[in-house]
């Protein structure tokens, strides 16, 4: 990587837009250390200008502490996820949630916790050009390119239906972002709303489509224009397992989550967390 990720190697000049530039954007760790470790040896490769984190840093139970560890010292760009939010008074809703939330606070500390849970809700970057947000830019819990349509909210089975076309254009336009990032959803994907290039960035982990490997995405502006390129990276995933299932009362739920892809299970019934 080029400098200091949060700024090292930065001009005026791609600041305004003149020159190339390359922003490297993770979401949704999940707390899952072995994949975040894949995620970062391809990502340095591609030798980014900057790096955004999107949230949903750790909540999760493959070394939620290590996967920490390595957030902080990218140097990122970060702005809160939902799960963050989970972190403030009163955040957890459930048992389930303040079970794991109980879980967490022997894997990191107090300061930890609360550097997390004071993270903004959005980020501008590349001179104002790139808006980031998790979810929405008004709400880490909304999704902004799709929602999900729950065929079995006890288990949380379900797939995503496209947002009104119409809907997200009201959404969009008065952002006046040439680039409008996302997370949340653990779902790659982009599309153009008028001059506006909407990307919804894939999750290190817990994946929806029954494809395990870890996701990062490349935003490129090349001459001018912006562009996405998704990547996903094969890692240990039985590592992964393993350090869940001895360190952590939820290994059974990170077993099921990791291997199959999917998010089946996140309904919170039979003992699985909601994270």
């Amino acid at each position: 990587m080029q400098g200091s990720l949060a700024g090292g190697g930065w001009t005026a000049a791609k600041l305004l837009g003149v020159t190339d530039l390359r922003l490297a954007v993770i979401s949704d760790v999940h707390g899952n250390a072995f994949a975040l470790e894949a995620v970062l040896e391809d990502l340095r490769a591609a030798s980014p200008d900057l790096l955004l984190n999107l949230g949903d840093q750790i909540e999760g139970s493959a070394d939620p502490a290590r996967a920490y560890a390595l957030q902080v010292e990218l140097n990122a760009v970060e702005v809160r996820g939902n799960n963050e939010e989970k972190l403030w008074p009163g955040g957890r809703q459930n048992e389930l949630a303040r079970r794991f939330g109980t879980w967490l606070e022997t894997q990191l500390s107090g300061p930890q916790l609360e550097r997390l849970a004071a993270l903004p809700l959005t980020a501008h970057v590349a001179g104002g050009e790139v808006l980031a947000c998790h979810g929405t830019p008004t709400s880490p819990w909304e999704m902004l390119l799709w929602e999900w349509q729950f065929q079995n909210p006890a288990t949380g089975d379900g797939f995503y239906r496209a947002r009104d076309p119409r809907e997200l254009r009201a959404l969009i336009e008065p952002l006046q972002a040439r680039v409008v990032v996302c997370g949340h959803t653990h779902r790659s994907g982009s599309t153009r709303v008028g001059d506006t290039l909407v990307v919804n960035t894939g999750a290190v982990s817990d994946q929806v489509d029954g494809d395990p490997r870890a996701r990062w995405t490349l935003l490129e502006r090349r001459r001018g224009h912006w562009s996405a390129d998704f990547r996903a990276v094969p890692y240990d995933v039985e590592a992964a397992v393993r350090w869940a299932g001895e360190h952590s009362p939820f290994g059974e739920f990170e077993a099921n989550l990791l291997r199959s892809g999917t998010m089946r299970g996140r309904g919170g019934t039979g003992g699985t967390p909601v994270v």
